[in-house]
């Protein structure tokens, strides 16, 4: 009965989903829309301290935002069942597209539809990182950060500690000086950090189950190791869905391809790069969280090992992804207004959006590099297209699924 009440909500929650285009900056003003204009679940003020303590955690922000208007309606019950609703259709979608990749690929075969996925993606990132760099990058410190950052990422990329290294050595760095953001308020004396133990518990039991089955050559040890994988992708990543795709290329893709570490590691989970692309990819053209990319992942994944264990790679992936940002969110809120008034949060926060902006944009070089192209015209074209993708995002108000569409098109034209 008590379920009953929120069904106009998850309503609500199910038709956002399925219409939700343009990650979280769209996925927010939707929510205005939505949940405060059209039915006034929560205030707008209500909504935008929500978006500004989620952007404070690593994880899908979007997706944390949703799951705390489920908890103020009905607590952690109604909030688990609101997440469910929000990312079910997208993970959905991209799972199932993973199941089709061979499909894809061997119908296309002569004229390949995907050719420009690349370009474009890369595309979406440099309009990411320009973005993010007007909103954070506003001073000296913020700017070296940025190029120490940029640098460090683009030697190291292939070495999955520098994402966590640099975040915490950016927040480090900009609470070295108390001029920018003094602390205004009193700060409460003590606040109980116990509640994070869950996550922590998973974290650390993850890895070290991933670790003694990669050391121990476990039989069946995939599953465990693509689970450590993605959730320690969703625990670490500040920015959202644009700094999970080059994290998660750096996992899947760029580092099986180190010969000292497949010596070390023979069995390290590979995703091929096009089909990398096409995943990274798509989940631009589908409504709802960008972070639903990691269901295609987990699935192209296990593909070699038969449909049941692809659809099991699909649900690890959906549940290690998004697992960290509900833990946090729903764990932390609770003492959120303890949280604000300390501003070390604040000034740690100005050194790791400026972090984020540097790996975005050495991603972004990166994965330009990487991308597979044969000869000067197929270089040429794809040049264009990433160029013009920027261009598009930047000075149109074209959506992102048709910007999708037309370098599909492309990609079959050419």
């Amino acid at each position: 009965m008590v379920l009953l009440r929120h069904i106009p909500f998850l309503r609500a929650v199910f038709f956002h989903s399925i219409s939700a285009f343009g990650g979280p900056q769209g996925h927010l003003g939707m929510m205005i829309k939505t949940f405060v204009h059209q039915t006034p679940y929560v205030s707008e003020e209500e909504l935008m301290d929500y978006n500004a303590f989620c952007q404070m955690l690593p994880g899908a922000s979007s997706t944390q935002v949703l799951t705390l208007i489920g908890y103020k309606r009905g607590g952690i019950p109604l909030a688990i069942l609101t997440l469910i609703i929000w990312i079910l259709p997208a993970c959905i979608l991209m799972g199932g597209l993973s199941f089709f990749l061979d499909y894809i690929n061997h119908e296309n075969s002569k004229a390949n539809i995907f050719k420009f996925m690349g370009p474009m993606t890369v595309g979406f990132l440099f309009y990411a990182a320009t973005k993010a760099f007007n909103i954070s990058i506003n001073n000296p410190i913020t700017r070296i950060i940025m190029i120490v950052g940029a640098i460090a990422t683009y030697a190291l990329f292939k070495m999955p500690w520098v994402f966590p290294l640099l975040i915490v050595l950016g927040g480090f760095v900009t609470n070295l000086s108390s001029k920018r953001i003094p602390q205004k308020e009193e700060a409460p004396y003590k606040i109980k950090w116990a509640n994070i133990w869950l996550f922590a518990i998973v974290f650390i039991t993850a890895g070290v189950l991933s670790e003694t089955a990669r050391k121990d050559n476990w039989q069946n040890r995939r599953p465990i190791n693509l689970f450590e994988n993605i959730y320690r992708s969703g625990s670490l990543v500040f920015g959202g869905g644009q700094v999970l795709i080059p994290m998660m290329y750096e996992q899947f893709v760029a580092r099986p391809e180190s010969q000292k570490l497949l010596q070390r590691n023979p069995n390290i989970i590979k995703i091929n790069k096009e089909d990398f692309y096409t995943g990274a990819a798509m989940v631009r053209a589908i409504p709802g969280p960008v972070f639903s990319v990691a269901t295609f992942m987990g699935g192209v994944a296990m593909k070699d090992k038969g449909s049941s264990l692809q659809l099991i790679g699909c649900i690890i992936g959906a549940i290690a992804i998004f697992l960290p940002s509900a833990l946090l969110v729903l764990f932390f809120f609770p003492i959120w207004h303890n949280i604000k008034k300390y501003a070390v949060v604040y000034r740690a926060l100005e050194g790791i959006n400026a972090v984020v902006v540097g790996i975005m944009m050495a991603a972004a070089f990166y994965m330009m590099k990487d991308i597979a192209v044969t000869g000067l015209k197929d270089f040429f074209l794809a040049m264009i297209v990433l160029i013009a993708t920027w261009l598009l995002l930047n000075f149109s108000r074209l959506p992102s699924p048709v910007i999708v569409l037309i370098c599909l098109l492309l990609g079959w034209i050419f």
